[in-house]
């Protein structure tokens, strides 16, 4: 008996210690297991601010640990050093003092960004033009690194621009910038929306912890069915783009559309679920991005939080289209390869982040001309068709392992396209193509449409609610692949 207490002992302490080959995500059993634990202690003391405060910041911090080990000492000391930069910058009178503060806290926030996730990459570059052989450096990217280094700027700079007032408690700063249901892979909140939530502690509502439920089933069904699903055959086309058809590649490409879209939405949804049980409100990361008639409206739908903190931080601040028509067109460029840097340190996506640049740019000048056109259902379907066309191409560099793979895999598409293989791959990947054809019919439903299956759910009885559980539940292990799938935008 003893030994097996002690083995029993040994194990939990295996599960709770930092594994770098299992990183505590949403997606892992064991986080559902602590979230259980940890929600009716959370029920308990919510009404105790500060207990609450130190309770869900411990939490925070022991997620992070199991994402990304000790690099958590690394995110509380930076933390600790904005929230000081913070305060300084508010006391102080002297407009060029204030202004250096902020300084100093963006090129710590991005050196300490640049140094773990850009070093290799610049070395790479710096001895491929020298000729030199190059191993990289041994670097461990702490997981989630880009989204909370966001949130700690835009607090500096709000502070900084007298936008905010600069919280006195460093526990309600640790509390923002830890809060676990947006630490790893956003949505990125801003301190303007979550920390006035923190100050009032409202508590949650029915409607806010059943329709927290409800995005979270959604978001299991996005990512562990949907998205995972869709991954299986998207990672054999594109790991070997030279054995397959035109259409088969074209299906791949499709399929990496949606597989991204249902994977980084669905973690969004959890996200924003799992917050919403607990009493607190996220913004909205996704609108059906495509749905989209052009570009500049696909970033309005698409991670809505990062485009718009590109947008207020960096193309407002570079002078957005208050210099003319020339230098707006330079600023979009400038912001989308920033925004395509943030998402990897590859040139594949610094040709994303341009592409899209050359898009939104594009669009900017034609508009005048497609003010002109008829708003018939034709114009629509076509200005739909070339802006799905597009960013579906895009993606491909997104998904690929080099620029060179994705260059094969578009021109494969376009090559060796024959309509003959349609029909086969439809019998062999029926199941497949299935799962397809649902996502892009249940992403063309009217938004009024899922509002109404929501309040639905909310009203629903117990047991109603239970077996939505049961066949979410089933239909994962029905889906499940052999190996999970990691979430896709929790490496960036």
């Amino acid at each position: 008996m003893e030994y097996s207490l002690t083995n029993l002992w040994h194990n939990v302490l295996a599960q709770l210690a930092y594994d770098s080959g299992q990183p505590l995500l949403f997606s892992s059993g064991l986080f559902w297991v602590l979230f259980l634990l940890f929600i009716p202690l959370y029920a308990l003391i919510k009404s105790r601010r500060k207990q609450m405060l130190l309770f869900v910041t411990a939490f925070s911090l022991f997620f992070f640990y199991k994402s990304s080990g000790w690099y958590l000492l690394l995110l509380v000391f930076t933390g600790t050093l904005d929230w000081l930069l913070a305060q300084h910058i508010a006391a102080s009178s002297s407009r060029r003092r204030r202004r250096w503060l902020m300084i100093v806290s963006v090129v710590c926030s991005t050196g300490i960004l640049v140094g773990f996730k850009y070093t290799n990459f610049l070395l790479w570059n710096v001895n491929a033009i020298i000729g030199r052989n190059f191993q990289p450096l041994d670097i461990i990217l702490p997981i989630g690194i880009s989204f909370y280094t966001f949130r700690t700027i835009s607090y500096v700079v709000d502070v900084y621009k007298g936008k905010l007032q600069p919280t006195d408690s460093l526990l309600e700063y640790l509390f923002f910038i830890t809060f676990f249901p947006c630490l790893i892979a956003g949505p990125i909140v801003r301190a303007t929306e979550l920390l006035p939530q923190i100050r009032q502690n409202k508590p949650a509502t029915r409607a806010m912890i059943y329709g927290g439920l409800w995005l979270v089933l959604l978001g299991v069904l996005k990512k562990a069915v949907a998205a995972d699903y869709i991954a299986q055959y998207v990672n054999i086309a594109f790991g070997n783009p030279a054995g397959y058809s035109g259409v088969e590649l074209l299906m791949a490409i499709w399929g990496y559309t949606m597989q991204i879209y249902c994977d980084f939405s669905g973690y969004s949804d959890m996200a924003i679920g799992i917050a919403s049980i607990m009493g607190f409100k996220l913004p909205k990361n996704f609108d059906f991005p495509y749905l989209s008639q052009n570009v500049t409206e696909f970033w309005r739908r698409w991670h809505m939080s990062l485009s718009f903190w590109l947008r207020d931080y960096i193309y407002i601040g570079l002078g957005g289209n208050r210099r003319g028509k020339r230098r707006q067109y330079i600023n979009l460029m400038a912001t989308m390869l920033i925004g395509g840097l943030w998402h990897g340190a590859a040139w594949k996506f610094i040709f994303w982040g341009a592409g899209h640049g050359g898009a939104l740019c594009l669009h900017k000048w034609l508009m005048p001309r497609l003010k002109q056109l008829p708003n018939t259902w034709w114009v629509r379907f076509a200005s739909w068709l070339i802006t799905f066309v597009v960013v579906s191409l895009l993606w491909v560099f997104f998904r690929a392992d080099t620029f060179g793979t994705a260059c094969e895999v578009i021109g494969g598409t376009f090559s060796r396209f024959d309509l003959a293989y349609l029909p086969v791959f439809a019998q062999v990947r029926n199941t497949w193509c299935i799962v397809m054809v649902l996502v892009f019919a249940l992403h063309f439903l009217p938004q009024p449409v899922w509002d109404d299956l929501r309040r639905r759910f909310i009203r629903s009885r117990w047991w109603v609610k239970l077996l939505m559980f049961v066949v979410v539940v089933q239909l994962v292990i029905e889906f499940a692949a052999a190996d999970v799938q990691p979430f896709i935008y929790a490496q960036f």
